[in-house]
C-alpha cells in the first residue's frame, strides 16, 4: 500500500526551476557561462580555492537554454511523479538534494582530476538520483512497482547513459554519480511496501 499519492514536490521543483530559469532570461543570458557563474553554477576554481560550497546547491537550479531545462523538467516530472508516490515527499526530497550534491562532488573530483575546468549547471544530477532509486524500489518489489518493471528501468538506465556518453558537452561524471548515489540512499531508506498480513 502507498503511503502518499501525492506528488506536491515534484511539482514544486518543477515551478521552482522554471521561475528561476526565466527569472534569469529576464536578467540576462542563461547560455552564457559568466553570467551562470555570477548566479551560482559550478566552477571548481570557486570551490576548490574560494570555499564557494553553496554552488553544490544553487547549480542543480539553473539550466544553460531552455531546450536544457524543458529536457530535465520532463524528466523530473516523469521520474518524480512516479517515485514519489512510491516513497513519500520527505524520503522523495532527501533522495534528490543527496543525488544532487553527491553528483556535483564526483563531477568535481573528476574534474581534480583530469583539470578540467569547465562551468556545469543542471538538475541531472539529481534527476539520475531518481532514475538509481526508482531501480532500487523495483528490484525491492521483485522486478515491478506500478507501471514500472525491472527491465523497463534498466532499459531506461542504459539509454540514458548512453545518450549521455555519445553527446558533447554532458557531464557524465554527475549523471553516473548521481545514479548511484540515488540507488544507494534509496537502499537505505526503501524497504518495500507495508504489505498487511492475512490472520489464519
Amino acid at each position: 500500500m502507498q503511503k502518499n499519492k501525492q506528488t506536491v514536490c515534484t511539482a514544486a521543483l518543477i515551478v521552482i526551476n522554471m521561475g528561476i530559469f526565466f527569472l534569469l532570461s529576464f536578467l540576462g543570458n542563461p547560455e552564457n557561462a559568466v553570467f551562470m557563474i555570477k548566479y551560482g553554477a559550478m566552477y571548481p576554481p570557486l570551490i576548490f580555492e574560494d570555499a564557494q560550497y553553496y554552488r553544490l546547491i544553487t547549480c542543480i537550479f539553473l539550466h544553460f537554454g531552455i531546450d536544457h531545462l524543458m529536457n530535465n523538467m520532463v524528466m523530473l516530472g516523469a521520474l518524480g511523479w512516479n517515485l514519489e508516490k512510491e516513497i513519500g515527499s520527505f524520503k522523495f526530497l532527501l533522495i534528490y538534494f543527496v543525488s544532487g550534491i553527491g553528483a556535483n562532488l564526483i563531477s568535481l573530483a573528476m574534474d581534480f582530476y583530469t583539470g578540467n575546468l569547465a562551468v556545469s549547471a543542471g538538475a541531472s544530477g539529481a534527476i539520475f538520483g531518481l532514475l538509481g532509486a526508482l531501480l532500487w524500489v523495483v528490484i525491492r518489489n521483485r522486478g515491478k512497482a506500478g507501471r514500472l518493471t525491472g527491465r523497463g528501468m534498466l532499459f531506461m538506465v542504459l539509454l540514458s547513459l548512453y545518450f549521455g556518453f555519445t553527446s558533447t558537452g554532458v557531464d557524465n561524471a554527475a549523471h553516473v554519480g548521481g545514479l548511484i548515489c540515488g540507488f544507494l540512499t534509496a537502499v537505505l531508506l526503501y524497504h518495500g511496501r507495508n504489505v498487511p498480513r492475512q490472520e489464519v
